[in-house]
């Protein structure tokens, strides 16, 4: 029986893909100590799908343990041969990282170059799939010449990144926010394990990700908890750009697909952009509408014209390298979809 490893395995990313290779008949071991409720307080707690996957999911077993450990993490590898792992586990707001850097850099840096070193040490022969972020880029994409609509920021059409954002924009001489630089780190090891040591790893950055399966706080889970402020009467907050900023999301099933069939046919140090891309984006107010209009209540919206530092304007993926490198991979959720399953399960 094949055997993979999930960090973060009771989060958003996590959870799909315990519950995606159980059901393929893989043994699944997961990795969570539900530090998403010390960054984000109630909302973010956890705890409801461990114990939802432990009742449901025969083949999963779970290890309260925390990826920063390497005494634990290096245990559990000796004990276990892995054929894959699925790294999701992260400090994933650039609000709180500024709070606790030291905190935030050592669970998004040092604790996937922890991991990285036990597959080094223990499971050469395994994929590591690893779940990054389009914060890589910092605010450079707020650089291109974007175009104010009624509901939207929007590129012109005949400019290269229209269709997407691919992974040739720069890195550098941006402000990614602490988050962004911690993340940042931990892509380019990944990559590194890759291109240097010979391993099998990928590098997926995401664009908004998200699914009911969202504990979704106030910094955290944008389209999750914008439908849970609508839904309770909640006030939401918008941070500048007129609300006008769009996001590219994507469905977490569809992500997990992707990395599926990364594992099937596996490279060495390779990076895609994924996203929604053209297929699934909205702003936040095309968001806001769209989710009145499903519930049958009105937002309780408040503004302030202060943004979020290293927040993107316009932020759409272009997965084209990813569907040429594997073709058979195919959305199954497009943006109305997504809202739809987030509205129906809230």
């Amino acid at each position: 029986m094949k055997t993979v490893l999930v960090t973060g395995s009771a989060g958003l990313i996590g959870s799909e893909a315990v519950r995606f290779f159980c059901e393929k008949g893989f043994a699944v071991h997961g990795v969570d100590n539900n530090l998403r409720q010390y960054f984000f307080g109630v909302d973010g707690d956890t705890s409801w799908m461990r114990e939802k996957l432990l009742k449901e999911e025969k083949r999963y077993t779970h290890y309260a343990m925390d990826i920063r450990d390497e005494k634990s993490i290096s245990a559990l590898f000796r004990e276990h041969r892995f054929d894959l792992i699925i790294h999701t586990a992260a400090q994933p707001s650039h609000d709180w990282a500024a709070k606790e850097p030291l905190t935030d850099f050592g669970l998004n840096a040092t604790g996937t170059l922890i991991l990285l070193e036990c597959m080094r040490e223990f499971a050469k022969d395994a994929v590591f799939i690893f779940t990054s972020t389009n914060k890589v880029y910092g605010d450079t994409p707020n650089t291109l010449p974007l175009i104010e609509k009624k509901t939207r920021w929007e590129l012109p059409k005949t400019h290269r990144y229209w269709k997407g954002i691919d992974e040739t924009m720069s890195i550098d001489t941006s402000t990614h926010s602490i988050f962004g630089v911690s993340k940042t780190a931990a892509d380019l090891m990944v990559q590194e394990y890759g291109r240097y040591f010979g391993l099998a790893t990928g590098v997926f950055r995401g664009g908004c990700l998200t699914g009911p399966a969202h504990s979704a706080a106030r910094l955290h889970g944008f389209l999750a908890y914008l439908v849970k402020c609508i839904r309770e009467g909640i006030p939401y907050t918008i941070n500048g750009y007129k609300g006008k900023q769009v996001r590219d999301n994507i469905h977490a099933i569809d992500l997990i697909a992707a990395f599926y069939e990364f594992y099937k046919k596996p490279r060495s140090g390779e990076v895609y952009n994924m996203g929604g891309s053209r297929y699934s984006n909205v702003s936040i107010l095309e968001a806001i509408g769209k989710i009145e209009a499903i519930i049958g209540k009105k937002a309780k919206v408040t503004y302030t014209d202060t943004p979020r530092i290293g927040d993107h304007i316009w932020y759409i993926s272009d997965v084209g390298k990813f569907q040429s490198h594997y073709p058979l991979w195919k959305y199954a959720y497009d943006g109305d979809r997504i809202l739809l399953d987030l509205c129906k399960a809230a």
